[in-house]
């Protein structure tokens, strides 16, 4: 017997992380590559997404968290690797056994140090500066004395400074000024950092919008997240437009079908009623899914045709309206057919910035919210014409 398609799925494109991979590295040549694979890689799989951008190119891996680093580390994953956000429990030895390169705002040096001296292995380090957008990095006034206690340690062999590194707040919207401030910012502190004796391997600062649209940000290394998995960072801009492929396409199979009277109130708080006589289709995807709660309105793709969320997305399920079918006398059901949520928008079918915009949020939050209960399946996993898989 043919095996059963899944009931759900986010059906994850290998093919089309390489491709976005290639065309990344192409916008920014001479720099490098960072592939951010943080969040499971936007929810897509860590593992699976950083095995492709290394095999299409990419030079380093980014995390957030150290855990995220060592679960790379366990699959056997070894190329360039860096975390940069941590908690005073944050396992420095760990990362620093595992050869991975640990972000550093300033409070987290002596810590790392304590953990070069366990492991008896020096430290790699990336000095992380706060040019404007007021999250992590050390303030502008604090990196003259981060730079030169860490050269201080640099000498001792606790540790080596591997990069220097700050992280834009406006660039998908490349018209602010803040950018060009942030930039000069960074011009700056890396003179600072040349004048104490500091050489790094790496000095980064561009993300996917400044990669796309900022070429004098490029510097030796891009980290690059939405753009690795094929979505805009810019509004009214798609990614095909931009030369991206989106790699995730959320889809189902609709679960029920059935004729209604007019007037039939759909879902929790009954904000819907039918207009008249219409048949109604159940998704079995909610928000314990990570479709977002708020979202009605969202588009459904059945049969060819985009059919709206109706009534309030539940836990589990979600409706649309499919108008009169009359299935009890034979109409045309769709029971069983697949509903896509979004995908790679082809033949007008629905897009995560499509989801975005019914629940007021970003593409960003859409793909990496779907949830473990959604099973990922990876097609394309085989490298294309040459490609070697690391």
């Amino acid at each position: 017997m043919p095996a059963r398609a899944e009931e759900r799925s986010a059906v994850i494109d290998l093919e089309a992380i390489r491709h976005n991979v290639r065309h990344l590295a192409a916008v920014a040549s001479p720099a490098k590559i960072m592939a951010v694979v943080k969040a499971d890689a936007y929810g897509h799989g860590a593992v699976q997404v950083a095995r492709a951008a290394l095999g299409a190119g990419a030079s380093w891996l980014g995390t957030a968290h150290i855990s995220e680093a060592l679960a790379l580390r366990a699959a056997g994953i070894e190329a360039p690797l860096l975390a940069w956000l941590h908690t005073p429990d944050s396992n420095f030895a760990a990362a620093v056994a595992a050869g991975i390169d640990i972000g550093c705002s300033g409070w987290e040096l002596d810590r790392i140090v304590a953990a070069a001296r366990e492991q008896e292995r020096p430290a790699r380090i990336h000095l992380k500066v706060d040019t404007g957008l007021g999250r992590n990095g050390a303030t502008l006034d604090a990196w003259d004395s981060l730079v030169g206690e860490a050269m201080e340690y640099q000498d001792q062999g606790l540790l080596r400074v591997v990069g220097i590194f700050s992280h834009l707040a406006v660039a998908d919207e490349p018209e602010r000024p803040e950018t060009d401030e942030q930039l000069a910012a960074f011009r700056q502190i890396l003179a600072v950092a040349q004048d104490a004796g500091v050489d790094p391997e790496v000095r980064h600062l561009a993300n996917t919008p400044a990669t796309l649209s900022r070429p004098d940000t490029h510097f030796d290394l891009v980290r690059v997240g939405l753009g690795l998995y094929g979505l805009s960072p810019f509004e009214g801009q798609s990614p095909a437009e931009l030369g991206l492929r989106p790699a995730m396409t959320v889809r189902t199979v609709v679960s029920h079908c059935k004729d209604v009277p007019a007037g039939q109130g759909v879902s929790y708080g009954l904000n819907y009623r039918t207009d008249g006589v219409s048949t109604l289709g159940l998704i079995p995807l909610g928000y314990a899914d990570g479709v977002p709660r708020i979202a009605t309105g969202g588009p459904v793709r059945v049969e060819g045709v985009n059919y709206p969320v109706v009534g309030r997305i539940a836990m589990d399920q979600m409706v649309i309206d499919l108008g009169p079918r009359n299935v009890t006398a034979g109409g045309p059901s769709i029971l069983g057919a697949e509903a896509v949520l979004f995908g790679d928008g082809a033949d007008g079918g629905p897009t995560a910035d499509d989801w975005a915009r019914a629940a007021g949020t970003n593409n960003y939050e859409i793909v990496t919210r779907i949830s473990p209960r959604v099973p990922r399946r990876y097609i394309n996993e085989e490298p294309s014409t040459g490609e070697e898989r690391p």
